[in-house]
């Protein structure tokens, strides 16, 4: 990214950030709770960047004073300066990479809660089991991060694990840390269910989607379909006397989310029409990212189950990213929670891709 391009896109930012908050003080917008929602969350994206620019051009005038004091007649204070301003200078280069990083356009959900899906699929019961594996790797890292967990709904199978598992993480930035987990995840062992002793493959796949908020998702009454059943799964003897398990079906899209968890129908189907709201706004987003995102090697959001995102090998205790190439000899601390070496791998290779199309960009408008 060129100097120039970025300054001037700097100021552009410093003024639209100067006017989102002339606008957040006027009556029409406090009152109008979608507009106040895109406001801040563009304020959100905006504020950062400006202040760290504005910190930049703090430091280029700090620097300007002390070039004009190395000329000074006291040699103390013209030494003093030509310090000054060495150091200055590598802090202003320092601060110009910072704030390219900064100009990577911003994913709005990344401040946001997630909701998670885990389902066994290609290898029957050890699919289910390494699923279950997989929801106490992640039920671990959120502990680590001081994260909260809700379980929203689960499918336990009967040798262990589960057939499928919805859960709730909410925290600061779990979405940041988290998007990029959506995919199937393959597993290499002998299983817990194979008496012969021979490595087998089998896969879990996982759904990462972060939590949509009414204003952001316009769902209509008109187009669900709500079914409400017997709860099979715990709850005393509550459990197959009232139909308080609920199943939604949304029609324009075919999406069908359930809840059983809750002794309260009410409680169940609250918590099934947040499933559904995440699912619908995945699967726009999916949508979206498909137009922009064709250039990157990170797909986040598009719950893509079929792509094979992560080999767990465990004879060798390696994890292995196959979208980056990221190999790492951990995997018994890894299934413990210590996902951020992983995570950070994919993060950085993200800004890498973000910054190779931000460049490629600005060459295609200055052409």
């Amino acid at each position: 990214m060129q100097k120039d391009n970025m300054i001037e896109r700097l100021k552009v930012m410093e003024t639209r950030l100067k006017e989102i908050d002339e606008l957040l003080c006027r009556d029409d917008i406090i009152q109008d709770i979608r507009k106040m929602t895109e406001l801040n969350k563009e304020r959100a994206t905006l504020e950062e960047p400006v202040n760290k620019y504005q910190e930049y051009k703090r430091i280029e005038l700090e620097i300007e004073d002390s070039l004009v004091l190395e000329n000074d007649s006291d040699e103390e204070i013209a030494s003093f300066a030509k310090e000054n301003v060495k150091e200055l200078t590598k802090k202003l280069e320092a601060m110009y990479e910072e704030l390219k990083l900064l100009l990577i356009p911003k994913d709005p959900n990344d401040k946001k809660n997630i909701i998670c899906e885990i389902r066994g699929a290609a290898g029957g019961d050890e699919a289910n089991i390494f699923a279950g594996d997989l929801f106490r790797m992640y039920t671990r890292y959120a502990e680590s991060r001081g994260w909260k967990i809700q379980i929203l709904d689960s499918n336990e199978s009967e040798m262990g694990g589960f057939a499928s598992i919805s859960f709730m993480i909410k925290g600061e930035g779990v979405y940041s840390r988290l998007k990029f987990e959506s995919g199937a995840h393959r597993v290499q062992r002998v299983p817990k269910t194979e008496a012969s002793g021979r490595i087998h493959t089998s896969t879990a796949t996982v759904l990462v989607m972060p939590e949509a908020e009414e204003v952001e998702v316009e769902i209509n009454p008109a187009d669900l379909q709500i079914d409400t059943y017997r709860s099979s799964g715990a709850g005393g003897q509550n459990v197959n006397k009232t139909e308080s398990a609920v199943r939604i079906t949304h029609i324009p899209t075919g999406i069908v989310v359930a809840c059983q968890v809750e002794r309260s129908q009410l409680q169940n189907r609250e918590i099934a029409m947040n499933l559904l709201r995440a699912r619908v706004y995945a699967l726009k987003q999916a949508e979206q990212n498909e137009k922009i995102d064709a250039e990157r090697r990170l797909k986040v959001g598009t719950g893509e189950r079929s792509e094979k995102i992560r080999t767990y090998n465990y004879p060798q205790n390696r994890v292995t990213d196959h979208r980056i190439g990221f190999t790492i000899q951990k995997l018994d601390r890894v299934m413990e929670g210590e996902l951020d070496e992983i995570l950070d791998a994919l993060i950085n290779a993200d800004q890498q891709d973000k910054l190779a199309l931000e460049a490629k960009k600005y060459q295609d408008e200055t052409k």
